[in-house]
């Protein structure tokens, strides 16, 4: 958590995930339940308008700029969901948490076709 010019560890691994599923244990899934909705009251982040995401190829320059800037009060950097957790969760039918699957590189568009 980057906070009036200095970075914070936020340690929620402890924390209780919201369910039981893969998604819930999610390190985004933790911070929505236990730090956004409850402390900062934002509840849905698909349409809050208090909240804005920077993709992983910015880096934390790009968080830490919008902070200094006033742009945002807070900003967070949290470890990418991993392929195995992305497999699991779509192999036990569950949806990813929003805004938890921004991959790099990424891919262009395009009809692919392997050879069996």
């Amino acid at each position: 958590m980057f906070l009036a010019g200095t970075w914070y560890v936020l340690d929620l691994s402890g924390a209780a995930p919201e369910d039981a599923s893969r998604a819930g244990g999610l390190d985004v899934a933790r911070l929505q339940h236990h730090v956004l909705a409850p402390l900062l009251r934002i509840g849905d982040v698909r349409t809050d308008k208090r909240i804005d995401f920077v993709g992983g190829a910015r880096g934390t320059a790009a968080l830490e700029q919008a902070v200094t800037t006033g742009r945002a009060a807070v900003a967070f950097s949290l470890h990418p969901v991993t392929i195995d957790d992305l497999m699991s969760i779509a192999d036990e039918g569950g949806i990813m948490p929003p805004k938890s699957t921004w991959f790099e590189p990424k891919l262009r568009d395009g009809l692919l076709v392997h050879t069996i």
